[in-house]
């Protein structure tokens, strides 16, 4: 009998949750096979067989939180389709049966959603869910191919099956707000752990960093031609489109050397000034946004650049990201214009002390001189900055910096 642990993931996490079980009480799975998908505060991981045999029981169910270390399920040694251990861990752990009703239980289950004894197959927490909102497990429909009823099942018929009941069996917590809204349609749902994660760091920054922003415009015009011209050429090279992302990435570490206290960090009573350029990009994915960390940008090219942060991107959009490739940036860089945000104060990515934002290109007349107005394509910049080692002088410099080095991009070949 091999025990599924949760392993070691990174010295900052001990914890995580279980998102999903890949594989049921009974499967037949291989070593190295995936078994579960478990959400840490920053990735989710999937943790693989150690060995091969028949999940045997399950002690963890979606949803629960898992201490590192921690035992969630076992594997029996066996073929699939075997006697006695491929039978559902569930069942057995939550039916008081007799020497008969384990092989009787194991046959119901592959045809019909009731055990030997008659009883509904449900998991042991789905069993518990139900008790506690007092439902009755043969009446709650259910997805699953054997028929066994899952936490996620009950906890989906209570939500959408029986709102009327809902008061009543409500926790005390929600009493009041249900009694401020009463009669409102209102749907609960629990924050994932990177959500929540999120919530508690950005509370957090604003609430340990004297964070300030400034503001700045650049007019594109420059930029936008100079793609226009190369983009075919440079695609047909690199085998990577010319985005806008790798010049605001080269006139941020040109800013950086010639700001860098803007690529520090405070710990404790003394100033990390750091040597290196780990450019971290946000990204926004289906569960919360993320900053995969752009290595070493100051020593890529444009082509390098963009080929990183297109790799990172689609790992972060697939779940796919490490959590080496989310630690120890030094500078991020937000764009919200890819969504349309004309301006915003982006926060912090602690314990860095700047963050630049980038914003939607419109066009807006801009005057040439006291006689002619042209329309340009226009962008707002923000620099958040920690006021605490970075003043007013070197955060309005530095983004200065950036807008004369996008303004004339040349000067981006010299400066990198």
């Amino acid at each position: 009998m091999a025990e599924i642990k949760v392993p070691e993931l990174a010295e900052s996490i001990s914890e995580g949750t279980i998102a999903q079980w890949l594989k049921q009480p009974g499967d037949y799975v291989e070593q190295g096979e995936y078994l579960l998908e478990l959400e840490t505060d920053k990735v989710n991981v999937e943790l693989t067989a150690e060995e091969s045999g028949v999940l045997k029981e399950v002690l963890k169910d979606s949803g629960d939180t898992v201490q590192v270390g921690e035992v969630i399920g076992t594997i029996a040694a066996g073929e699939a389709g075997g006697s006695e251990s491929a039978a559902p861990a569930p069942e057995q752990a939550s039916t008081p049966a007799s020497k008969e009703e384990p092989a009787a239980a194991q046959k119901e289950e592959a045809e019909e959603p009731k055990a030997g004894n008659g009883r509904t197959i449900a998991s042991p927490a789905a069993r518990k869910l139900a008790r506690e909102k007092g439902l009755d497990l043969s009446e709650i429909p259910t997805v699953d191919p054997l028929g066994r009823v899952r936490k996620q099942d009950v906890a989906s018929y209570q939500k959408n099956e029986a709102p009327a009941s809902a008061p009543k069996a409500a926790p005390k917590a929600n009493a009041a707000v249900q009694t401020e809204q009463p009669g409102k349609p209102v749907e609960r749902e629990r924050m994932s752990r990177r959500r929540q994660t999120i919530a508690k760091r950005l509370v957090e920054v604003q609430q340990t960093a004297a964070m300030l922003t400034t503001f700045n415009e650049v007019d594109m015009t420059a930029v936008m031609d100079l793609r226009k011209r190369r983009k075919d050429a440079f695609l047909e090279q690199n085998d990577v489109k010319l985005g806008f992302m790798s010049f605001f990435t080269k006139a941020v570490v040109a800013a950086l050397k010639k700001y860098p206290l803007l690529n520090a960090e405070i710990q404790g009573d003394e100033l990390v000034l750091k040597k290196f350029y780990d450019i971290g990009i946000a990204v926004a994915a289906n569960e919360g946004l993320v900053v995969p960390v752009v290595r070493d940008a100051d020593r890529l090219s444009f082509a390098g650049i963009e080929k990183e942060i297109g790799h990172l991107a689609k790992k972060a959009r697939d779940n796919k990201l490490s959590l080496n490739e989310l630690q120890g940036g030094s500078f991020t860089i937000t764009n919200g214009g890819t969504f349309g945000s004309l301006l915003s104060t982006p926060i912090l990515n602690s314990p860095q002390v700047g963050i630049l934002g980038m914003h939607k290109i419109q066009l807006r007349p801009v005057a040439i001189d006291e006689e002619r107005f042209e329309n340009r394509p226009m962008m707002y910049l923000a620099l958040s900055y920690d006021h605490r080692i970075v003043d007013g002088k070197e955060a309005v410099g530095f983004l200065v910096t950036i807008k004369n080095l996008l303004e004339d991009p040349e000067q981006l070949l010299l400066e990198g």
